[in-house]
């Protein structure tokens, strides 16, 4: 089983073991703020603290990326601002035609970029196999199901997702609150 599949199928059980714990978003945050305490607290071997601040968010502009439609690309994510704590996307190519909506069947091409090491981690362009999945139906991370919304097909999209949008206390490869960075490409929508 391909990695990005392994790992949103965890999610996916992930979530729904969320959803049954959380009635609101504030508190999947708040569950997540005191999940990084209590990692913080019961894994002293891990870093014992986080990477100092820089002061400012990271935008779209800051992380920079190179490659067409189609070609593997290259993401270098900044050293001299913070990850953000929201989603944050930007078509790096607009598409054609309709735009992704819920529901629809997509077919994603990807590349992922972990923030905390800035290295990859999985990428379908070095299979040649795009990723189906129906948009909003939780079979991929939420950051995912709210960030590919209004794709076109033959689009490129950067997405920016924080810890509570991506694999939270991590699994499958995922260091807890990692920030992640995708580029995309609609292979297909709809």
């Amino acid at each position: 089983m391909h990695t990005l599949a392994r790992i949103l199928g965890a999610t996916a059980v992930t979530a729904a073991a969320v959803a049954l714990t959380a009635c609101s978003s504030s508190s999947t945050s708040s569950s997540s703020a005191s999940s990084t305490s209590a990692a913080a607290s019961t894994a002293p071997q891990a870093q014992s603290a986080a990477p100092a601040s820089h002061g400012r968010e990271c935008t779209a502009d800051d992380v920079k990326t190179a490659g067409g439609f189609g070609q593997a690309p290259t993401i270098t994510i900044p050293d001299d601002c913070d990850p953000p704590t929201h989603l944050v996307t930007k078509d790096l190519i607009t598409g054609t035609g309709p735009a992704a909506k819920t529901g629809d069947q997509v077919s994603m091409n990807y590349t992922l970029v972990t923030w905390s090491d800035k290295k990859k981690l999985d990428s379908s362009f070095d299979r040649h196999e795009p990723f189906p999945l129906q948009l909003g139906a939780g079979q991929v991370i939420p950051g995912w199901d709210q960030g590919l919304v209004g794709i076109q097909q033959g689009g490129r999209r950067l997405l920016i997702i924080p810890p509570n949008l991506g694999y939270g206390e991590g699994g499958n490869g995922i260091k807890p609150n990692e920030t992640l960075v995708f580029v995309t490409d609609a292979v297909k929508v709809g």
